[in-house]
């Protein structure tokens, strides 16, 4: 909103330093500042609130070191980061852009689908929440949105062969008509040049008026698994936030190269009309995931619950898909993805070695991951803190691919 308000004194009243907002830079710097401010300040109140209505996280005693001493403490702090992502958006970003929009109805959904699990553990007793087909099929829901947007919205293109540097970087799409618009199916492949790839060549033989059905079903299982992925990540103070706050700063950069001309036609990289104002929405992410950190980190003082590591999850899904970056989830989320596998891998090896020698056997003393290295004796301090380093050197990884093909 304040953007169209500066941007308003700025053409009929020459403002002084009104211009300023025209620049996503400062825009997103201004929200990454408001972000943390909201996530402190109402962090307290909430958690305040929360002891007050004695909505505390009640804890299945799984023999970790530690862990009891944990119970009571206040859930559903996922509010403080919706909150913190929000209103800086609404602030600071063009609200009219249709990947800010798709932004923030994804966080809305997402946030209630989180809100309704954690009120039936905590208010209802249910320690199994909200069922799990009925988180899945809120992810489907949300997968059928974001995917028919991407798909069928004019507003969303992706342009191929950028022409020759433009004059002017605040106003990149001044010639966008030099550009050639591309299919909106289109998304790129790391380590290769010629690296566009077409959704619809995936079933060569389906016809053209069902081939998007290809792609909202490639949307729909990545918003469910990246969701998921995060939501079994959130189990020990600080995890979830800072990982995610790591892919959150990769995304943000990838949306701003994407989303401008020059930097597009200089790395060689798909140009994306319209991107760059997701760097603001990943601003207020990161700063909501680091602001949430000043209570969650070791020792919690408040846990996310599912009102926040859903939505965490699903909105790094939906920025890797609308920067077209998708094939990288993989390795930048590699944390969610090992943390998920070893739940997998545990679960069905238990299995196996139980119906073949009649006694299950496991491959980690426990999963998820985390409490794997907890069993062995590592402070979850020294557990988070090196996950996160893992993190960082896959997100780093991740933006070197621009170059490395």
């Amino acid at each position: 909103m304040l953007y169209y308000l500066f941007d308003y004194l700025d053409r009929e009243f020459d403002f002084f330093g009104a211009g300023v907002f025209q620049y996503i830079s400062f825009r997103a710097g201004m929200a990454v500042i408001i972000s943390l401010i909201v996530a402190i300040a109402f962090g307290n109140k909430l958690i305040n609130m929360l002891r007050r209505l004695q909505i505390g996280e009640s804890i299945r005693d799984l023999g970790l070191e530690g862990q009891m001493s944990k119970k009571g403490t206040p859930t559903m702090g996922g509010l403080i980061m919706i909150a913190a992502i929000l209103i800086p958006t609404v602030l600071f970003a063009k609200v009219n852009n249709i990947y800010i929009i798709l932004l923030i109805v994804s966080t809305v959904w997402l946030g209630l689908i989180g809100f309704l699990d954690d009120y039936i553990k905590v208010f209802k007793k249910n320690k199994e929440g909200l069922h799990g087909r009925f988180k899945v099929v809120g992810q489907v829901g949300l997968g059928l949105i974001v995917g028919l947007t991407l798909h069928f919205n004019g507003d969303v293109v992706v342009r191929e062969y950028p022409p020759a540097p433009i004059a002017s970087v605040a106003a990149p799409l001044q010639e966008g008509k030099n550009y050639v618009d591309a299919k909106s199916t289109y998304t790129t492949v790391p380590f290769f040049k010629n690296n566009e790839f077409d959704y619809n060549n995936l079933i060569p033989f389906l016809p053209d008026e069902y081939t998007w059905i290809v792609y909202v079903l490639v949307v729909i299982f990545i918003i469910t698994a990246v969701s998921n992925g995060a939501n079994i990540t959130d189990g020990i103070d600080g995890l979830a936030a800072g990982i995610s706050a790591i892919i959150g700063l990769a995304l943000g950069l990838f949306a701003y190269l994407s989303g401008n001309a020059i930097f597009a036609d200089y790395l060689n990289i798909m140009f994306i009309p319209n991107t760059g104002e997701l760097m603001i929405f990943c601003a207020a992410f990161v700063g909501a995931c680091i602001g949430f950190l000043w209570y969650n980190s070791f020792p919690a003082q408040v846990f996310m619950g599912d009102t926040g590591s859903l939505t965490l999850g699903g909105l790094i899904a939906v920025l890797a898909l609308a920067v077209r970056k998708e094939f990288l989830i993989p390795v930048l989320c590699g944390v969610f993805l090992v943390e998920n596998l070893s739940v997998i891998m545990q679960v069905y090896y238990f299995k196996y070695t139980k119906k073949k020698y009649g006694e299950g056997r496991r491959i980690f003393k426990m999963a998820p991951l985390h409490h794997h290295y907890q069993k062995m004796g590592y402070h979850e301090a020294k557990i988070v803190t090196r996950f996160w380093i893992v993190g960082i050197l896959l997100a780093v990884f991740c933006l070197a691919t621009l170059k490395l093909r």
